[in-house]
């Protein structure tokens, strides 16, 4: 069993691909506000400096202060402001003081904030599925790996060093995986890592990603969870959010995507990686949920 594949985690970051996109210094003073909208993409958020308050639509503001580090994996509608809000009246003013450094508020003013911002995007087919499996929020405080990361980011980012893209490729998949496995309440929502938390659904959780050919069951799965078929059922829907074969067919699919995007095996092997007896019935399934057949899936991906 590779040791890869026997973390789910490390897998599901893998297979969103994330993509480098903006990342930015930003600075702040006096009043003022940010307002974003439709975005639909991965923000991050890094405080060197000061505090701010991040209001994703729909939700309470969450305070940040210099050590935190959040990230929102798809965010729309978001508002920033400082720790006291400036009144509805007050309208946005920001400047490109240099490249890359952005100056929120009155250029006069002393400055209060300093923070790294990043956003990417997920290049993945599957990224609905992948990132329902996620927090809604990760917010974690004090740890300086993930400062780190944010730093280094940026830096790359401002480079013209070779290899630049791949080097921000990979450090996005690391900053990801510190932020995912950085705070126990990141378990809150129904997800993923709610599922690794949990000893026993862990167990075939891990089962399920690294044997997608197994042919499993959910009489199977619960008897590796070492719990009864009712009682497995109903903690796996509660915890991951779908019922356990949905998740099985979803992640053979997703995995199957990758595996035709990249052209790695004929798609009689890839039907037996994931767990079909045959090409026919692959097929089958294959077309039920993408609405496509593989083969012409993969010559879609040029």
């Amino acid at each position: 069993m590779s040791e890869v594949m026997s973390d789910p985690l490390t897998v599901v970051v893998s297979l969103l691909k994330p993509v480098p996109s903006i990342s930015k210094r930003v600075t702040a003073g006096g009043d003022w506000r940010v307002e974003r909208t439709e975005m639909g993409n991965p923000f991050y958020c890094a405080m060197v400096a000061g505090g701010c308050l991040l209001t994703p639509s729909g939700r309470d503001p969450i305070r940040l202060e210099a050590g935190d580090f959040v990230l929102v994996p798809e965010i729309f509608d978001f508002e920033i402001t400082g720790l006291v809000p400036p009144g509805r009246q007050v309208t946005t003013r920001w400047q490109e003081v240099s490249p890359g450094v952005i100056r929120q508020g009155d250029p006069e003013a002393p400055t209060d904030v300093i923070m790294l911002v990043g956003h990417c995007s997920f290049a993945s087919r599957d990224r609905p599925l992948l990132v329902s499996l996620l927090p809604d929020i990760v917010h974690v405080r004090g740890q300086d790996r993930l400062m780190q990361l944010v730093q280094m980011i940026d830096d790359e980012t401002r480079s013209g060093r070779m290899a630049r893209d791949m080097v921000l490729g990979r450090l996005l998949e690391l900053l990801l995986i510190e932020a995912l496995r950085s705070n126990a309440d990141t378990i809150a929502s129904p997800g993923l890592l709610r599922g690794l938390a949990d000893p026993q659904l862990s167990v075939a959780l891990r089962e399920i990603h690294a044997n997608p050919g197994r042919s499993h069951s959910v009489a199977a799965l619960a008897k590796s969870a070492a719990m009864s078929r009712s009682t497995f059922y109903e903690r796996f829907h509660r915890d991951i959010g779908t019922a356990p074969m949905e998740y099985v067919t979803s992640w053979r699919m997703a995995l199957a995507k990758d595996m035709l995007m990249k052209k790695t095996a004929p798609i009689a092997e890839i039907a037996r990686e994931v767990g079909y007896g045959s090409a026919s019935a692959f097929s089958v399934a294959f077309v039920r949920h993408t609405g496509s057949p593989p083969g012409a899936f993969a010559n879609a991906q040029g």
